[in-house]
């Protein structure tokens, strides 16, 4: 509050003018101090489940035109503090205060009408209707007594917000069929369809490619010039580097710290996000273990494929594969795994020719596979941890009993190699975090011994902290003797891990690298179409 010699200056007037009255400077003060208020604070946010401490007096500010990274471990509570401003969770405690003054979130439909929105991971996007109607959807410009939708000119208003972030396609096409960087600029659209003024992006780019990842910062780089705010939540620290202005780091449902833009390296990242300096993020790879061969492909044509590929696989050994979105490599493990079956060519496990039609050959003949989209392909989210683990080999359990008791010692010795935390072996794995769903997914196919097993983006939508322990674990079961294939998108991954990386191009094997060699250079020279030095 103002003393008397701060009203009086704040009343000075020039020789001449008008002297102020004190409802005049009343409203001057208020004025001011509003402008130089957060446009959004979110203060002592708490947030109970039973048993669960989600969120411990978090407090959250965003200015205009303000990017900020909300970032932390999984299980750190960053959703549970946006679903709360998406008002999809109520606050136990704590203040919402928007434009100075406090708010209530009911519902979705309330933030939504405060100018807030959430583009989740999952987009949320309609893939039968086409361009415009998902835009609009559910809130669709309307003419004539039976208030049928105007469909002129709701492309017209579509082609208008497409403009503003640079969608390319028509308005009329149907979103099934565009890519999924175009389907994360329908969402953002979507969005700004509601004049919205707060922008929270989560993991807008775990399934982008680069190109269409920079897409998305230029469209946040021209949003914020517009005075839109945004948070931002991502594992990929080096794009909250980029693109954030300051980030602030949650650990175990607390605000731990925040990093201001000078301070906002990789590294003072990750120390307050797992509480601990990661010195060696990569485990260190043992000088050459690697045995015999135990998987070999030969003249493979396969769907996707624009050449026969060839390659072998020694066990103990960890063979990256790495390309570009479209290269190919995701259809080459499906094949290899009889989810889609091979149109030529042989495969042998430990010099013996094998058939692979379909997925029951591959798991018969020992090899696994660790999907890339772990909550849609790799676990099921409403059955318990034991269910899980116990699920790619139920045959094994005594049919057409299930054998209970054998089941949960599997499990339980599981759970305990691989360091899962979970509160019980009943426990639906929804309820763990996303590293401990992966170690699930993984101990799915470890139980069964694997020979050869697949790991497809094996990190995506994982902490840095549950990296370093999948990192280790994949170094460790090489260890073991055990052939693994590795796909990933992340080039720190591939190069920190594989032993040797396959580069593939346009459905093409351009060619394999050693581990001595596995620069980023030599890898993108391939991943374009380049030859090898």
């Amino acid at each position: 509050m103002a003393d008397a010699t701060d009203l009086k200056s704040v009343g000075a007037t020039h020789e001449g003018s008008t002297p102020s009255s004190p409802t005049t400077i009343a409203k001057s003060m208020a004025i001011q101090e509003t402008q130089n208020q957060p446009l959004l604070t979110m203060r002592g946010i708490t947030k109970r489940f039973p048993g669960v401490l989600a969120l411990n007096g978090v407090d959250l500010s965003l200015d205009k035109s303000e990017i900020v990274g909300l970032i932390g471990e999984n299980g750190a509570g960053k959703s549970t503090l946006m679903k709360i401003l998406e008002g999809d969770y109520a606050a136990d405690e704590g203040k919402i205060i928007l434009d100075g003054g406090p708010v209530t979130l009911n519902d979705v439909q309330d933030s939504i009408a405060l100018g807030v929105a959430l583009i989740h991971q999952e987009l949320c996007l309609a893939p039968n209707l086409d361009v415009a109607s998902n835009i609009f959807l559910g809130h669709e410009p309307r003419a004539g007594f039976l208030s049928v939708v105007n469909k002129k000119k709701l492309n017209a208003d579509a082609a208008e917000l497409a403009k503003r972030v640079g969608i390319t396609a028509a308005m009329t096409d149907l979103v099934e069929n565009l890519s999924p960087g175009e389907q994360q600029l329908v969402e953002i659209a979507k969005a700004l369809s509601y004049d919205v003024r707060i922008l929270v992006l989560d993991e807008p780019t775990s399934s982008l490619s680069p190109g269409e990842a920079e897409k998305l910062f230029e469209v946040m780089r021209k949003l914020k010039s517009e005075g839109v705010a945004m948070v931002y939540i991502s594992h990929r620290l080096g794009e909250v580097e980029q693109m954030c202005d300051r980030a602030v780091v949650l650990r175990d449902g607390c605000r731990v710290g925040e990093l201001d833009k000078a301070n906002l390296k990789s590294s003072e990242m990750v120390k307050l996000m797992v509480g601990r300096d990661i010195s060696r993020f990569f485990p260190e790879h043992a000088e050459d273990t690697a045995g015999d061969v135990v998987l070999s492909v030969r003249d493979m044509d396969y769907a996707g494929g624009k050449e026969k590929v060839c390659f072998d696989l020694k066990a103990g050994e960890i063979l990256g594969i790495a390309g570009l979105v479209g290269s190919g490599r995701t259809e080459l493990i499906r094949a290899l795994f009889g989810v889609e079956s091979k149109h030529s060519g042989d495969i042998l496990l430990n010099d013996q020719k094998t058939e692979i039609r379909n997925t029951a050959d591959a798991v018969r003949a020992g090899i696994g596979l660790v999907p890339e989209d772990r909550k849609e392909l790799g676990v099921v989210l409403e059955m318990s941890v034991a269910e899980n683990i116990s699920l790619a080999g139920i045959n094994t359990y005594n049919p057409p009993f299930l054998d209970r008791k054998r089941e949960l010692e599997v499990a339980k010795e599981h759970v305990e190699a691989l360091e899962i935390k979970t509160p019980s072996l009943s426990q639906q794995v929804q309820y763990l975090s996303g590293g401990n769903q992966q170690k699930v997914a993984l101990s799915k196919w470890l139980s069964l011994n694997p020979k050869v097993l697949i790991l497809d983006e094996p990190t995506r939508g994982i902490d840095v902290g549950s990296k370093s322990e999948i990192y280790k674990l994949i170094r460790g079961l090489a260890e073991t003797g055990m052939g693994v294939i590795m796909v990933s998108s992340e080039m720190e991954e591939i190069i920190g891990l594989a032993d040797r990386v396959m580069v593939m191009h346009e459905g093409r094997c351009m060619g394999v690298i050693g581990r001595n060699e596995a620069s980023e250079e030599n890898i993108m020279r391939l991943a374009t179409g380049g030859d090898a030095k």
